[in-house]
């Protein structure tokens, strides 16, 4: 059993950046693929951003791309979300998810793992 616990959600005004951080424990995420998703208020979640296992791979929604990145720490049990140039439609609640799958991570389904959920608000 993995738990997933993010951090670093926040209130930022737009334009400005934040760094969501998620925290595996009870395995290595190095094992797992790794996602992002969100959902705002009255809307149903959607993908953010994935890195396969090996972090050889990452997948971005065309609405962050070139704004936001996935990447994993060196100690593979953290995987982060650097959010620049954010907008006030990117205020949701973001949560991090885990994979035993190496494909179809733009799927909330494919995910086995998923953490409790961080506030990001952008505020314009």
């Amino acid at each position: 059993q993995v738990q997933l616990v993010e951090s670093g959600g926040g209130l930022v005004q737009a334009g400005g950046s934040l760094r969501l951080s998620c925290a595996a424990s009870g395995g290595t995420s190095s094992n797992y693929a790794m996602g992002w998703f969100r959902q705002a208020p009255g809307k149903e979640r959607e993908f953010v951003a994935a890195t396969s296992r090996n972090g050889g791979s990452t997948y971005y929604a065309d609405s962050v791309k070139g704004r936001f990145t996935i990447s994993r720490g060196n100690y593979k049990n953290t995987v982060y979300l650097q959010m620049n140039s954010l907008k006030p439609e990117d205020t949701a609640v973001y949560y991090c998810a885990a994979a035993g799958l190496d494909y179809l991570l733009r799927a909330s389904r494919t995910y086995d793992y998923w953490g409790q959920g961080a506030q990001v608000t952008v505020s314009s």
